[in-house]
Formats: structure tokens, sequence, C-alpha cells
């Protein structure tokens, strides 16, 4: 008898109203986290509910381009791609300047993504910053560690190389990506904007979005 119960016991799962029950709390637990990410970017895109009538400075993309076609990896291996998605934990946005070679217009774009990642005071470590050079001038090789000690460095993917999205030739015309949380391109500017207009784009993302 007591072996009968025992084995009772062991098989019984979940009831259906726990089944749904969990459902329910995975469904609110996903839309509390990436619901204000999701209307963030609905609401950048269209201006719908935006009292502001803000409309973007930087060059967007329509459509976006995930962030796994750039064929880029971090110096250890890893790919970008695998720090973006919905299973990430407060992921970050990213900023990514990218040139060929990298000269005088190049750094200033270095200088200028630093600067605004700064200037957004409290949220500034939701944004985070790399380079994607094809070749560095040995004079800032040497000022590397110094000046943008918290750039990362990030390289084409063995045996691959950087698959740029359309109207993007960083070879010819130095470009800051921007990357949002959930790992899309999603706009870029170039030595025509001004830190003030990246600024502003990025304090109007993160005041939309409530994580990234």
């Amino acid at each position: 008898m007591a072996n009968r119960i025992s084995d009772q016991e062991h098989n019984e799962g979940p009831t259906p109203e726990q089944v749904r029950r969990g459902r329910r709390t995975a469904f609110l637990l996903f839309a509390l986290g990436f619901g204000p990410m999701i209307v963030a970017t609905i609401m950048f895109y269209t201006g719908w509910l935006n009292p502001a009538g803000h409309t973007n400075n930087g060059v967007l993309l329509q459509p976006v381009a995930p962030v796994s076609t750039l064929n880029l990896e971090t110096a250890s291996g890893t790919p970008l791609a695998e720090r973006f998605g919905p299973e990430k934990i407060d992921p970050d946005w990213l900023m990514i300047v990218a040139a060929g070679q990298c000269g005088s217009q190049c750094e200033e774009l270095l200088y200028l993504a630093r600067q605004v990642n700064i200037a957004l005071g409290k949220n500034a470590n939701r944004v985070s910053r790399a380079a994607a050079l094809g070749s560095v001038p040995s004079d800032l090789q040497a000022r590397w560690s110094s000046e943008y000690s918290s750039m990362e460095r990030l390289v084409p993917a063995a045996g691959a190389r950087p698959d740029w999205p359309a109207g993007i030739n960083p070879e010819a015309e130095p470009r800051i990506l921007l990357v949002d949380p959930f790992g899309n391109v999603m706009m870029h500017y170039g030595s025509e904007h001004t830190g003030k207009d990246m600024l502003e784009d990025l304090k109007h993302l993160l005041k939309l979005s409530q994580i990234g």
C-alpha cells in the first residue's frame, strides 16, 4: 500500500492550472523586461506617442541589420552576436566605430563616441563602445591604452570579412554604428554629425527604454 502511494506521488506532475499559471508568469516577466525596449524601438521609428515630435539625427537603417551579419568577434574569438538577445540580462547598447585605415577622420569618431558616452552621465554604463579598424597608425596605437582603454577592439571572424549593411563602407568613409540591445544595427553616424546629434538620439532612446 505504501509503495502504491509513493509511486502515485512520484508520477504526479503539475496540474493544468499550474502550467497555465507558469506560462502567465513567464510571459509577465518577459513583458516587464523586454516590453519597454520593444515599445521604445517602435516609438523611435514611428514617432508614435511622441509628444516632443522627436526625429532622429542619425541615419536609420531600414530594415535593421542583425549584428551577426557583420562577422565580427572579440579579440578572444567570441562572436559579437553572442552578447545580445532576449535571454541576456541587461544587454547594453553598443557604439561601433568602423574604419579601414584609421586616419584623422576615424580618430575624430573615436573621440566623438568617447565624449558622447561620458556625456550620458548616469546612463553611461548602459552604452558600450567598440572599434572595428582595419589598421591603426603607430602613434594612435601607442596612445590607445591611455585614451581609449574602455573601447573594445573587434576583429573579423576567422576566415570571414566584415559584411557591412547597405550604405555603409568603412573603407571609404569611417562610421559609428549604433546597435540596439536586441543585436540590431539600427543607425549610423559620420563626420557630418555632431556630438550633440548622437547624444540627443541616445538620450531619447534610453529614456524610452527601461533596460539596455
